[in-house]
């Protein structure tokens, strides 16, 4: 017999094969801070106070072990500093974001 209704089980998986992991989180809302600045250059001050910005927004309330994983991840994923404006890199954190 078919399921007509769904269970808390089927809401948590279409949540996890939906929405972005933590890491990837953390990259969309580095970028986003960036964009506020978009047209001043890219500088890893920049990028690191972005990027403390998103951990206190989508890491901290996390368990120590998802929280330190998520953020590493993240950073990995960082592309690398080149002589270009924080919108530009903020673009280049969001594709990043996608392989999370």
């Amino acid at each position: 017999m078919e399921r007509t209704h769904r269970t808390s089980f089927d809401e948590a998986l279409q949540r996890l094969l939906t929405e972005p992991s933590y890491a990837a989180q953390t990259l969309i809302v580095t970028a986003r801070m960036l964009e506020l600045d978009a047209a001043q250059p890219v500088t890893g001050t920049a990028r690191e106070n972005a990027f403390d910005i998103a951990i206190a927004t989508i890491l901290t309330p996390l368990p120590e072990v998802v929280h330190n994983e998520s953020r590493d991840r993240a950073r990995e994923a960082f592309p690398p500093l080149t002589p270009i404006s924080r919108g530009e890199y903020a673009l280049q954190l969001r594709d990043a974001a996608k392989g999370l």
